[in-house]
């Protein structure tokens, strides 16, 4: 049953078989069943013009839903909306079938809507990385509880990733499980004190998408291997409280996540974990509306992180727009929006000492690529040493975050060894 779970969903092997069965209904619609050619012809003329119907619905869903509404906070890509049209131009094949087609072709319509549908969601799955594997678009996790404090004498050949309760004793914030990564250095009898990354996913998001969609543990992995297992432990928190929920990392109306993050989890870091207790050896970081959140947290608290590492960071904290973000979010306080924006926590915390931002992003996001310049800016401005680093090929998805853990980890390393022993803030 675990390899099925655990069997990969987003590979082109899956794709190719999805597409293959794909086409092959559909050309078992679009094939004459009988020779009679005006009847296949006037066959062929209703399936390509639903086909072209459903083309334009699709194109108008991702117009209404992705450019006007912007459901998603992100520009959806090409490949995105392809997927979409393709998958709805099928079904409407599929539906022609169903309402001019003999039994025959009324039982392959009804196996084909579900299969276009289920290809769709693939192809757009295998666009942002989120879902990997069937376990992980299922929602099942699939790490036991940690053990934080194992003894084994011999450093192991890879790290361990558990789930850990991190209770909310200040802040009251419904937090679910976290992770925990330990790197094969921290599984020993005796471990060294090692430094900390307090990651944070996207959102909607869970911690698992960390290790799931973002592949953590294998890139921590090799770097432990070639490095005699000392990599960063890296507690993943729920910044969250539900997949749908963005309390965006402010204590307010919709919870104190800042408190939670800030006072709670450190606090347990600190009290159950073998961590380096200095600012320098702390990092804060996250993916997209975890980076955010990131950005916010280690600029007003330098005196916890010594680092800050986002990853296709939005601009600001947000609901959507301005007004549900002040009036759900803030309490109606247009002010206090204002000054939960990374830009004026730089600038109002400046000037830092000791303090480094790291910035990456798509190089085909093309908004958050803007936000990205515009706060490396701001935080080199305010004192930090900041850098902006781009991945090539790739957007606002998980191949990112793949791709700036790897870039960065060993730079990221080196400034945790050897950062500051206080607080950097001004």
């Amino acid at each position: 049953m675990n390899e099925i779970l655990d069997a990969g969903i987003v590979g082109p092997r899956a794709l190719l078989g999805l597409g293959g069965v794909c086409v092959l209904v559909l050309a078992v619609l679009l094939v004459p069943w009988r020779r009679h050619g005006g009847s296949a012809m006037r066959r062929l003329l209703w399936s390509g013009g639903a086909a072209v119907t459903g083309a334009v619905v699709g194109w108008v869903l991702l117009w209404l839903v992705g450019d006007v509404a912007n459901v998603f906070g992100v520009v959806l890509s090409v490949p995105t909306r392809l997927w979409v049209i393709g998958a709805l131009a099928g079904i409407g094949i599929a539906v022609t079938a169903l309402v001019r087609g003999g039994w025959g072709r009324r039982v392959v319509g009804i196996v084909a809507i579900p299969l276009l549908l289920l290809t769709g969601a693939a192809g757009v799955n295998a666009v942002y990385g989120q879902f990997p594997t069937l376990r992980a678009a299922l929602g099942i996790s699939r790490y036991p509880e940690l053990d934080p404090t194992p003894d084994l004498a011999a450093v192991p050949a890879r790290g361990e990733v558990g789930r850990v309760v991190i209770p909310a004793t200040t802040s009251g914030f419904p937090a679910r499980d976290a992770l925990v990564y330990l790197p094969p250095a921290a599984l020993t009898t005796n471990p060294p004190s090692l430094p900390v990354v307090q990651m944070m996913s996207g959102q909607p998001g869970s911690p698992e998408d960390v290790f799931g969609a973002g592949h953590l543990a294998g890139i921590l992995d090799s770097y432990a291997a070639a490095n005699d297992g000392v990599a960063p432990i890296v507690v993943v928190p729920d910044q969250l409280g539900a997949p749908d929920k963005n309390p965006m990392c402010v204590d307010s109306p919709l919870g104190d996540a800042a408190s939670y993050l800030t006072i709670d989890v450190p606090t347990w870091i600190r009290s159950t974990l073998h961590v380096d207790p200095a600012p320098g050896g702390w990092a804060i970081a996250g993916f997209s509306q975890g980076a955010t959140c990131a950005i916010q947290l280690g600029a007003a608290h330098p005196e916890l992180y010594g680092t800050v590492f986002a990853v296709s960071s939005e601009i600001r904290p947000t609901l959507g727009n301005d007004a549900t973000t002040i009036e759900q979010g803030f309490g109606g306080d247009a002010a206090a929006y204002a000054a939960a924006a990374p830009t004026a926590i730089l600038a109002r915390n400046a000037p830092y000492s000791d303090f480094t931002t790291i910035f990456a992003v798509g190089a085909d996001d093309a908004q958050y690529l803007d936000w990205a310049t515009t706060l490396d800016a701001a935080a080199a401005a305010a004192g930090a040493t900041s850098s902006l680093l781009v991945s090539p090929g790739t957007a606002h998805d998980w191949y990112t975050v793949q791709y700036a853990w790897r870039s960065t980890l060993p730079t990221l390393m080196e400034r945790l060894t050897l950062g500051p022993t206080s607080g950097g803030g001004g």
